[in-house]
């Protein structure tokens, strides 16, 4: 919808809106962990101020996983593949806009999907290019998690406490992340059934895009193929979809608040962490059957997404988590 925020003046460099959204969203999340330490730590005069002190960790494990989630879905998914001795040619040609002399259009839209993947594997180095693009949420809520509770060992936080306040903060970021994604067009929702077409959209943008709480419109093809930043398929100029980017913000935000209800009530650490995990796993994975991009990955003849097998190892492991932090002592009040 407007994947560049604006230029820096002098240098021509585009600020991108997901970027910044995602930046911001980050920076919100650390300051209410603070105060969730402050409120619900074992010791409130400390605990946050070595939240701090992770905080660097947790980010680093956000943009880690998250990279790295993303490499490993595409590269799959070209191995996977049925790539012909010809398409791997016009892979390695480099010309993607080529009209692709010798390819049938099933392979053409073929090497379309796998393209990423090729390229990682064929330059390694283009894993590191973080800025052009391509993170998993679940790669970084896995990075964060495994990164954050090493450091909250190492700098003395209790960890169930660390994990249970910080996937609460979290989700709070992740309300300004998902905005993100849909300024620059990506997680976008299917082609909604005619009867949607008309759904209340209040927000209207001058490239013709429209966003309401359960549709929004795509901008204008004259917008699109002049800003190729959008992640929006051309093909989708000017079609309604399901409004699945502020969906999952909205869902975020439920979490975040959940997170908030269950730590003012909590008797076990862990267990507000266990319900925030398998709360989310069912969410996205209802979400998902709305969600229009199969770029991300289909699977069993598009019965499942990848998201989605994700969110049934999220569910279980959660699950896990919930009985073994039940069986625990209960919190001692003072």
């Amino acid at each position: 919808m407007h994947p560049v925020l604006f230029h820096i003046p002098g240098l021509g460099f585009p600020v991108r809106t997901f970027g910044a959204l995602v930046a911001f969203g980050m920076l919100l999340g650390i300051w209410l962990w603070g105060r969730l330490l402050a409120r619900y730590g074992d010791d409130p005069q400390r605990d946050p101020e070595r939240g701090s002190q992770i905080a660097i960790w947790v980010v680093a494990g956000v943009i880690i996983g998250a990279r790295l989630f993303y490499v490993g879905v595409e590269s799959a998914r070209y191995l996977s593949a049925d790539v012909t001795p010809a398409m791997k040619s016009y892979l390695a040609a480099g010309d993607r806009g080529a009209a692709g002399a010798g390819l049938s259009e099933a392979e053409l839209a073929t090497t379309r999907k796998v393209s990423v993947g090729y390229d990682f594997l064929h330059d390694p180095f283009k894993i590191l290019l973080v800025w052009q693009g391509g993170l998993v949420m679940y790669g970084g809520l896995f990075g964060a998690m495994l990164l954050g509770l090493y450091a909250a060992k190492k700098h003395g936080l209790n960890p169930w406490c660390a994990l249970d306040t910080g996937l609460t903060a979290g989700f709070f970021g992740l309300v300004l992340g998902r905005w993100g994604c849909l300024f620059v067009g990506d997680d976008y929702g299917s082609i909604v059934p005619a009867d949607w077409e008309s759904s209340w959209r209040p927000l209207q943008l001058s490239n013709g895009g429209q966003i309401g709480p359960l549709t929004i419109q795509v901008p204008r093809l004259e917008w699109l193929s002049a800003n190729s930043e959008s992640l929006f398929d051309k093909d989708l100029a000017g079609k309604v979809l399901w409004a699945s980017q502020p969906w999952m913000s909205l869902n975020a935000l439920l979490l975040g608040l959940m997170g908030c209800l269950w730590l003012a009530r909590r008797t076990r650490h862990g267990v507000t962490a266990a319900l925030l995990l398998m709360q989310y796993a069912l969410c996205r994975f209802t979400i998902e059957h709305f969600r229009g991009d199969e770029v991300r990955g289909v699977w069993f003849g598009g019965a499942l997404s990848t998201s989605q097998l994700v969110s049934i190892v999220v569910f279980a492991g959660g699950l896990w988590l919930l009985k073994k932090r039940l069986a625990t002592p209960a919190l001692v009040r003072a």
